[in-house]
């Protein structure tokens, strides 16, 4: 018991990143002299990972500076744990500026390989098998990964071995989970402008079409929305084997299905993701799925240069001006990410971003706020942005704001005209009423959902609680969390089945 608690001691966590950084160099200097396969780690990718952890730490220590969630802060928990705690740079200032710049030096050597190498795009859909493939949108769901270099690791599946069932969700409503009108909204034109120079957000001009329907949604935009969003009558199935091989296919896209129940094939906010689907329908046996899985893409690097880079000097250097120029580029964007930031409005990006907001607070720097935005474009449905949102401290906002998420523009549009069972106001009622708004509200159909009255946060929950039953048994009887060599997390109770203090 006693060798058990003296390894749980509990390192602030400052000191946890910085043994992160250490280990990764390790493994990366070991890794130099060889040129692994993009199925194994690498050197690249220890890097990449590196980056990954220094942003990290400076931005949670910049935008929690001063509270309990940071070493030193007030209320800090680990401060009786560590009496004589102090930042090995010599202030937290100096702190965040150490992992700015190891985040800043790992992007670059990463990115500066990749930037020239990033994986093309066509900035169209395959709509028949004889049009040629756009390779951005087969890396997500090719069976081969290893002939797209942006891919730094990914997962091969086997059939009959180890599958998966992307594919027959993607072909329906990816399992409920469906992208918010505000992220939408949050996507550019193609010519770099925000869709709000363009008219109402309904209407539109003519070069935005509006959001009436999903096919004027994904006109003049944004490549990386009209390449991935789901709209009824396309293509979801261009190849057919022989042998009969895909039971679970739909293949041709419905209107989407609002009103199912089904948590499989119904559709949470009208607006759905084919990222991922592939178009030979072999692929779609129910949970014999065996196409690869992109886990780390250079394209971060490039994205975590520009946001470390800006965050410590407050400028666009070369580098970082030459890596959002080629995202831009292949997202089919007018690179000159300056007019973007001379047009954007940050009140009506306050509509459609959390991440829009810092300590409660609406952002004023519209540089940084557009690095944001590209990081959450190029970063779709990859698995980021809940911790994008912790790191920039971007829910406060939600503790005395609830926000009441929407998805298509239902009510008063053509699109209502799809269905014949819609039902509101009612115990049964499949859809939000039109009173609360003209787009579909998923979570305020009916009183007994979770988040009817809207969307809310607690401080508790930038962190997870450590289980109280790990705090017993590091405790000197085994017994008293309050005496264990860990600490638990701020607002966090000492009492198991308890909610969230604060």
């Amino acid at each position: 018991m006693a060798t058990l608690t003296e390894a749980s001691k509990r390192a602030p966590r400052n000191m946890v990143a910085r043994f992160i950084l250490e280990d990764l160099d390790k493994a990366a200097l070991l890794m130099s002299e060889t040129n692994y396969s993009s199925q194994y780690i690498n050197r690249d990718l220890a890097l990449l990972f590196k980056s990954r952890v220094a942003l990290y730490e400076a931005t949670w220590l910049k935008y929690f500076k001063g509270t309990a969630f940071v070493p030193g802060g007030e209320g800090w928990p680990g401060a009786s744990y560590n009496p004589d705690f102090s930042y090995p740079s010599g202030s937290i200032d100096e702190e965040i500026k150490f992992f700015f710049q190891q985040a800043m030096a790992a992007a670059k050597e990463v990115g500066d390989k990749y930037v020239g190498n990033l994986t093309a795009n066509t900035g169209k859909v395959q709509q028949s098998a004889d049009e040629p493939a756009n390779p951005y949108y087969n890396m997500f769901c090719d069976e081969d990964l290893s002939g797209y270099p942006e891919v730094l690791l990914w997962r091969q599946y086997g059939r009959g071995l180890v599958t998966h069932n992307v594919n027959a969700a993607a072909g329906r409503g990816n399992q409920r989970t469906g992208l918010t009108r505000g992220y939408v909204q949050n996507f550019l034109m193609a010519d770099g402008t925000p869709v709000y120079t363009h008219g109402t957000y309904a209407d539109g001009d003519g070069y935005y079409m509006g959001d009436k329907t999903i096919a004027d949604v994904r006109v003049n935009r944004d490549s990386r929305l009209s390449v991935f969003l789901k709209e009824p009558g396309q293509k979801n199935i261009l190849f057919e084997p022989d042998n009969g091989q895909g039971t679970e296919v739909v293949p041709v896209e419905p209107y989407p299905l609002i009103t199912l129940g089904d948590d499989e094939r119904g559709y949470a906010t009208g607006y759905a993701l084919r990222k991922g689907g592939n178009f030979n329908r072999k692929y779609y046996a129910n949970g014999g799925g065996y196409t690869a899985a992109p886990c780390f893409r250079a394209v971060e690097a490039l994205l975590n240069y520009m946001e470390a880079s800006y965050e410590l000097n407050h400028t666009i250097d070369g580098t970082a001006d030459s890596y959002w120029r080629a995202i831009r580029t292949r997202a089919k964007v007018d690179p000159d990410y300056n007019k973007t930031i001379s047009l954007t409005d940050m009140n009506k990006e306050a509509e459609n971003d959390w991440g829009a907001y810092s300590a409660g607070a609406l952002l004023t720097d519209r540089t940084l706020y557009n690095i944001r935005r590209e990081r959450r474009c190029e970063l779709l449905s990859e698995g980021f942005r809940d911790a994008d949102l912790k790191r920039w401290r971007s829910y406060d906002q939600l503790i005395t704001s609830p926000a009441h998420l929407e998805g298509m523009h239902l009510w008063n549009t053509p699109m209502q005209n799809w269905y014949t069972d819609l039902v509101w106001n009612e115990a049964n009622a499949n859809v939000s009423a039109p009173e609360k708004s003209e787009y579909l509200r998923p979570f305020e159909r009916t009183e007994g959902q979770a988040a009817y009255n809207g969307c809310t946060w607690r401080m508790a929950h930038y962190l997870n609680p450590l289980p109280i039953n790990e705090l017993m048994l590091t405790s000197p009887d085994g017994a008293s969390p309050s005496e264990s060599v860990l600490y638990q997390n701020p607002y966090w109770p000492l009492v198991a089945g308890k909610p969230a203090e604060k």
